[in-house]
């Protein structure tokens, strides 16, 4: 595979890059277009999930290391992304900074008050 792209600089010239990759698949399996898709497909990915983890929870400063303590919370930082994208929120990170704030915030979100302050619940 061997895609190449003309861009211009900071200088305003005129440059090209030319990207290498390697694949066990078969030629006619490795187009330069499906295999550009497949690397996109992974950052969406990354950006959707993995980049929130690093930022909004800061898990690469995590001090946690022993045991499946590691493991345990990132499920449950991923269950946490899980849940505010599934209500349909843009931004979980400006959601969990909200959410932060209070722990009746939390309860009001999820609605598991009956005098929810987020008003009735939706069944």
């Amino acid at each position: 595979m061997r895609p190449s792209r003309a861009k211009v600089g900071t200088t305003g010239a005129l440059s090209s890059e030319i990207a290498y990759g390697i694949t066990s698949r078969p030629p006619q399996q490795a187009h330069p277009q499906r295999l550009l898709k497949v690397n996109r497909g992974h950052w969406v990915i990354e950006n959707s999930c993995h980049y929130i983890l690093d930022w909004t929870f800061e898990e690469d400063r995590s001090r946690i290391r022993i045991g499946y303590g590691p493991e345990n919370m990132t499920r449950l930082r991923r269950f946490a992304i899980g849940v505010i994208k599934s209500k349909g929120e843009k931004n979980v990170t400006q959601t969990m900074r909200r959410l932060t704030r209070s722990l009746r915030l939390v309860f009001d979100y999820l609605r598991m008050t009956e005098n929810s302050a987020a008003g009735p619940r939706r069944n």
